[in-house]
């Protein structure tokens, strides 16, 4: 796949997320004024977040694309893991303000509410979010888009949030034609509770993966392997004692640094025999994984490679 193709369906992927959330914002907000629920207001809320965000993540995606500079020594990667940290800390102040409001209303005896179009809304958002996230992940697992897939995993959690919703609507729209209607004004503010709680432990998980990219940690260690061992398969005819690679992802980049430990019959006549074999190599690991940045070094004292 070409860098061209991949910015094309990553543009067009965000735009479209764009132009969802600019939709669900007007649908929860005008379904919040409507049933007077603080449990939609926040739907709403963070949707108006990933609306802001979005604009952000568009621009992050183009400035991606851009070759290294007089400024940016390395390209402008490193700010997608950056834009990730700051979007999954905007969710969380969002949720605990969600939390702490809820409590307060639950205290207070309860939020009254129009559950019949709240299920309305419930359901129209979470077939919408839903469809959204899965479309976003497939972009992301095609063309190998960290951005995408952040805004998957986000649509994800705003679809949790609209079924958290829609199931507790209906709960609550059964308690106002039963015996037990008095419980029904709880249902509201005990709902949002249990969303912000449900949905926390995902924008935890993205400003966890940023934070290990921002420092520059090394991805899983079966992701490593997997590199390493195809890394050893193009160095089949190289004679050599040792392999010291270290591995880096910087957004959508994953930078190997690769020290060839060779061995004492190792010989060459020219340095284009080590741009020959660094090219096979570098060739046969982005025809797996096109955003793979590479150098490789070769060295005979093994503590050069340390």
């Amino acid at each position: 796949m070409t860098g061209k193709s991949h910015v094309h369906h990553e543009q067009r992927a965000l735009t479209f997320a764009l132009y969802g959330v600019v939709f669900f914002v007007v649908l929860a907000l005008g379904f919040a004024l409507l049933t007077n629920s603080d449990a939609i207001l926040f739907d709403g809320i963070y949707s108006l977040i990933a609306f802001c965000v979005a604009l952000l993540t568009l621009r992050v995606a183009k400035l991606a694309e851009r070759p290294d500079d007089d400024k940016f020594h390395f390209g402008y990667t490193a700010m997608e893991p950056t834009l990730n940290l700051f979007k999954s800390l905007f969710i969380l102040v969002a949720c605990v303000y969600a939390l702490t409001e809820a409590v307060k209303r639950l205290l207070a005896g309860g939020t009254e509410a129009a559950y019949g179009l709240a299920v309305l809304y419930g359901a129209l958002a979470t077939v919408g979010c839903f469809t959204v996230a899965a479309l976003m992940y497939r972009v992301s697992r095609q063309h190998r888009s960290d951005l995408v897939e952040v805004e998957s995993r986000t649509w994800f959690v705003d679809g949790m949030l609209s079924g958290a919703v829609l199931l507790g609507f209906l709960g609550a729209w059964y308690l106002e034609h039963s015996p037990w209607a008095e419980w029904a004004p709880l249902v509201d503010p005990v709902l949002l509770i249990a969303i912000v709680l449900f949905a926390l432990p995902i924008p935890l998980g993205i400003l966890r993966d940023s934070l290990k990219e921002i420092v520059n940690m090394a991805p899983p260690q079966p992701v490593v392997e997997d590199i390493e061992q195809r890394l050893l398969d193009t160095l089949g005819e190289v004679e050599y004692d040792h392999v010291e690679l270290r591995v880096t992802k910087r957004g959508r980049n994953t930078y190997l640094l690769v020290h060839v430990v060779v061995a004492e019959a190792f010989s060459i006549r020219t340095v284009a025999e080590l741009d020959a074999i660094r090219r096979a190599s570098e060739h046969a690991l982005k025809t797996w994984n096109p955003e793979i940045v590479m150098d490789m070094l070769f060295v005979r004292d093994e503590k050069l490679a340390w």
